[in-house]
Parts: C-alpha cells; structure tokens; sequence
C-alpha cells in the first residue's frame, strides 16, 4: 500500500482547502455534494472554509455548516485579500496529509477527490485537475487559458492543459514548503518544480456556473502575463537575479564600448567629427544602460537575500478562526 494511504488511513487525514468570496447561494449545495463524497470515502478529514471578507451573509451560511459538522472549520478575514492568500492561509493550516484545493462555486466537483486522491497514490506529489470539458466562454475565458497554458507550459517545463483550475491535490511536504504571494496559486506545480516534484493530470468534470457571477474578467488577460513574466523569473533567476541583469548589462555596455572605440579611432586616425554623429550618443547611452543594468542586477541579489530571510511573513490578516 502507498505511503501516502497508509498515513491516511491511520488518521493524519485529508485537508480540503476552500476559498470563499461571496458565494453565499451556493455554500449550502457544496456541503451537501462535498459531505456525500467524503463521508463514502472512509478517511478522517477535515474541510477549511476561507472566507475572503465576504460582504453577502456568506459567513452566516459557514457558520451553520459549522454548527451541523465540526469537521468544516472557518477562517474568516478582514478584507477580501483574494485567492492566492485564502489558499495560502489554508494551507498553513491545514493538518492533512493529502491537501485538496476546491473552488466554491460549484463548478469543481466533489466527486473527483477520489480520482486525485488515487492518482496521487500511484507516487505523484502534486495531481491537478484537467476541465477537459470546460463549461465557460470560449472567447474570453477557454482561448485565452489555452494560450497561456501553453506558454506556461513551455516556459516552467511542467507541461498541464489547465493551470487554471483549482482542484488540485497535493501531498503534505510539498504546500508547506511553498509561499505564495500575488495571484501566484495558479501556479503552484511550477512553483513547486525546484523541490523535484513529480505532477500528474487528470480530466475533471466541470460545471456551469448556477449561482452568482464570475470574480474574473477580461482583464484577468494582462495579469496572467505579467504573472508568467514573474514566474519565469522566480524559477529561473530568483537565486542569483544577477545572471538576468548582469548578462544584459554587459551585453549592452560592450555594444556601446564597441561603438566607442570604433568612433574614437574614425577621430583620432581619419579626422572624423563626432559632434554629428547619432552613434556616438547611442554609444555612450549604451555603455550607460549597461552599467545601470547591472547595478539593477547587483540590487536585486541584496533584495532576493532580503526576500529569502523575511518571506514567513503573511499576505492576509485573520479575523476570526472557528474549529
């Protein structure tokens, strides 16, 4: 038997960490198809509620959920911090040995815990949902995720059809050793790739959306890219940030060097002014942005020490924690 079942079954358990921002329609529904699912399982587990300041009466419907089944445990924050932080707070409390994220919204399902929970026994650290069959716009939410799929995918080296959905499991090592900041929960298999981590997907069923609205927009579009940019760093330079600049900067300042010389030769031995010549100002601004470049690179090496010595510090602020 796997390990992982094995400390299952012998009570450390499953964490489902759910992150909750005005769904207040549909909370009652998710307990009922998540209770059906979990109490067939035969597993001690525990579900964590995060709610995300919502203004809607969503607590107040946790709350009773709280008060029928005292395995569904609530951390409450102030303000809506945002997913990345509810997933994050989850995470640092959860007690499982298995940690499943799970959206609220009734368009994850339930049912497919024990499809992750076995894949994840075959040896994998991370399994992460496919919506093979996804039920959303095609123009402004599936074309838009398939592109930036790919180009994640190519990018981190970790290959999934869907980053974006949230129903993943994840064995116990692998979230407590991960410090999400930003909008960066999307993300965690390639977050989680430094630790050697192996990741496997599955297709997952996928529904329409019953109650409420969408928390993302078009928008959505331009964060994702400027998420990538920031993943791309963090994976591959985020050790020595100086390997980005510097290598820049001495491009640059030899480009610029180069420039000069070839300039200041044309003067001294062809009698050429350079008063006149656009090069010779574009030589200089090189030489200048080369060096500037790797000044950058030589701060941010203090700065990613810095970041690297502080980083337990939270990104969400708790009001209240009911277990």
């Amino acid at each position: 038997m796997n390990d992982t079942l094995k400390k299952i079954k012998s009570g450390i358990g499953l964490s489902i960490v759910i992150p909750i921002y005005n769904e207040r329609e549909s909370i009652k529904k998710l307990y009922e198809k998540l209770d059906k699912t979990l109490s067939g399982m035969n597993l001690k587990y525990e579900v964590m509620l995060i709610d995300d300041g919502s203004t809607d009466g969503t607590f107040n419907e946790l709350l009773k959920i709280h008060r029928k089944n005292r395995l569904y445990k609530i951390i409450r924050f102030r303000k809506n911090f945002g997913q990345t932080p509810a997933i994050s707070a989850g995470f640092n409390y959860a007690e499982g040995e298995v940690v499943i994220t799970l959206d609220a919204d009734l368009q994850n399902d339930p049912g497919d815990i024990p499809v992750l929970i076995s894949k994840l026994n075959e040896g994998y650290d991370i399994v992460s949902g496919w919506r093979k069959n996804r039920k959303d716009k095609a123009v402004t939410r599936r074309f838009p995720s398939i592109i930036a799929n790919k180009i994640i995918s190519k990018l981190t080296g970790v290959h999934l059809h869907d980053y974006g959905c949230t129903l993943k499991a994840y064995k116990k090592e692998v979230v407590k050793n991960i410090n999400l900041y930003g909008e960066m929960h999307r993300y965690i298999p390639a977050i989680a790739s430094w630790m050697g981590v192996k990741v496997a997907e599955v297709p997952v069923m996928h529904h329409s959306r019953r109650y409420g609205k969408s928390k993302y927009g078009v928008s959505r579009t331009i964060k994702v890219i400027l998420d990538i940019i920031t993943l791309k760093f963090l994976l591959s330079y985020s050790q020595s940030p100086i390997q980005i600049f510097g290598l820049a900067g001495l491009f640059s300042g030899l480009v610029g060097f180069i420039m000069t010389s070839y300039l200041i030769i044309m003067r001294l031995f062809f009698n050429q002014p350079l008063a006149d010549r656009p090069l010779f100002i574009l030589s200089i601004f090189m030489i200048l942005i080369g060096v500037q470049l790797v000044t950058i690179g030589l701060m941010a090496e203090v700065l990613m020490r810095v970041y690297h010595k502080v980083q337990d510090r939270s990104t969400y602020v708790i009001k209240d924690i009911i277990l």
